[in-house]
């Protein structure tokens, strides 16, 4: 039997080498993990399927819905190899980058097995390799080739990356990997897929055109590019994941905050999706015990509204996983519980926009907030009507109620949204029957309570919230 959400946000857990038994999933999801991410640029396609083959069986052996992401590496820039393994790069040196990667790189030059890099680069562009350690500035550059000079010295060596934050890459987001695993992870049937690499709104448009609904789409914004054209990504996109390690390398470290609360602030207005990620519990990969830094970096995330928190190594493949799930979990029901949580959440509140779901699910807040509801209810087939709600930040319990399984997982994602699978109702009369016997069920409502609940007319139909009820439990 599905066990009632304690906390509003949710929380993102990677799966790899610490966390790929039975017994250690269902531990991570007992301690809080609402949704798994399979990290497709480590581990084989054996490896995906055996665990998202356990994360069902765990689901159904629980009852309860549990969300899968499939992250897709995205292109990787990475200079070639050196003669000797690596060189040392001294600040004021001259460096060139080049096609030529049948010869081994010195301390004069290395390849850059990527001519899209080179048709982009003008005079004076910057390129930051190995994770940003080292930094060189173009002096001048062709089709081929790109004349540098040491800005950050030290050493490089075999296929560090690169990146280039001064340019858009006339780059796909998908490479030929990604688009094999998006097959195979679409056939698997994953909830969520998380696209890297993202620089403009057509790289999600792309994707969408292959997916076709049979996934939700996650853009990762880790480019100074994406931020430029935020609007227009947020558009297209389905949710978000501030991807704060790319977007920490290539641009200055202290913009990333602010970058991060505009991104969480713009997905709240517009009702859509977003985690978190990258370091947040970091220090755990090796302690068992956050820094008091990770967990304010966690608190500062759900203070400010943020759909879901997410681990990488901590539980992929650090020594504590099932610690760190139950550390952010804590974190996060603790700052819920302060008083000064519902404040925040209700000052960065934003009006919703002027159409008729916006407007069923504010009606549904206030409603709720006047009368003091046991739970609102969002009947969905699409999970439209749960969004809507959700958007709302309310302060009672969310019930997604849905007839589609792939809809409730996908709803394991969304701030506040228990997913709850039910039959298909034809009638008002139906879908209140439904929802209080679910509520009463689940221990949301008890007999005298009233109920709010938001739906489309007529039911089936994806997207079409228009109805708000109200229902008292008998």
């Amino acid at each position: 039997m599905m066990q009632k959400r304690p906390s509003n946000a949710k929380i993102v857990a990677t799966l790899g080498p610490a966390s790929t038994d039975r017994a250690t999933i269902e531990a991570l999801v007992r301690a809080g993990a609402d949704v798994f991410r399979l990290n497709f640029s480590h581990g084989t396609h054996a490896d995906h399927e055996q665990r998202l083959n356990l994360i069902r069986r765990i689901e159904s052996d629980l009852g309860r819905s549990i969300g899968v992401l499939l992250d897709l590496q995205g292109p990787k820039l990475r200079v070639g190899t050196f003669a000797d393994g690596s060189v040392k790069l001294v600040e004021g040196a001259d460096f060139r980058l080049d096609l030529r990667r049948d010869q081994p790189g010195n301390a004069n030059r290395v390849a850059l097995p990527h001519p899209e890099i080179f048709a982009a680069l003008t005079r004076g562009a910057e390129l930051l390799l190995d994770d940003g350690r080292l930094r060189l500035k173009v002096v001048s550059c062709g089709a081929d080739f790109a004349d540098t000079r040491v800005v950050n010295g030290g050493t490089l060596s075999d296929r560090k990356g690169v990146n280039v934050p001064d340019v858009v890459l006339p780059l796909s987001a998908l490479t030929s990997k990604d688009r094999a695993d998006l097959d195979f992870g679409l056939a698997l049937g994953v909830d969520w897929v998380a696209v890297s690499f993202v620089q403009r709104a057509q790289d999600i448009i792309d994707i969408k055109q292959i997916v076709q609904d049979r996934a939700g789409i996650v853009a990762k914004l880790e480019k100074p590019a994406a931020m430029a054209c935020l609007d227009e990504i947020l558009e297209v996109t389905d949710a978000v994941m501030v991807a704060r390690g790319d977007l920490g390398v290539e641009l200055p470290a202290e913009q990333v905050p602010a970058i991060q609360k505009r991104i969480v602030r713009e997905c709240r207005r517009l009702g859509k999706p977003v985690i978190v990620a990258t370091q947040m519990l970091e220090s755990m990969v090796s302690a068992p015990v956050p820094t008091r830094a990770e967990a304010s970096d966690v608190a500062t995330a759900i203070y400010d509204g943020a759909d879901a928190v997410m681990l990488s190594a901590e539980s992929a493949s650090g020594r504590y996983p099932v610690e760190a799930v139950t550390m952010m979990d804590r974190i996060v029901a603790q700052t819920e519980a302060d008083p000064h949580y519902r404040a925040a959440i209700d000052a960065s509140h934003t009006a919703p926009a002027a159409n008729i779901a916006d407007a069923v699910g504010w009606a549904a807040r206030s409603v709720a907030g006047l009368l003091e509801v046991a739970a609102m209810v969002a009947y969905t087939s699409s999970g439209s009507s749960a969004l809507r709600m959700a958007r709302e930040r309310p302060r009672a319990a969310i019930l997604g109620m849905t007839p589609r399984r792939e809809t409730a997982r996908r709803l394991a994602l969304v701030w506040g949204v228990n997913p709850v699978l039910c039959r298909d109702v034809t009638s008002i009369a139906e879908m209140t029957e439904e929802a209080v016997a679910a509520a009463v069920r689940l221990g949301f409502a008890t007999p005298g309570q009233t109920l709010v609940i938001a739906a489309g007319i007529p039911f089936g139909s994806p997207g079409s919230t228009n109805l708000l009820h109200i229902a008292r439990v008998d």
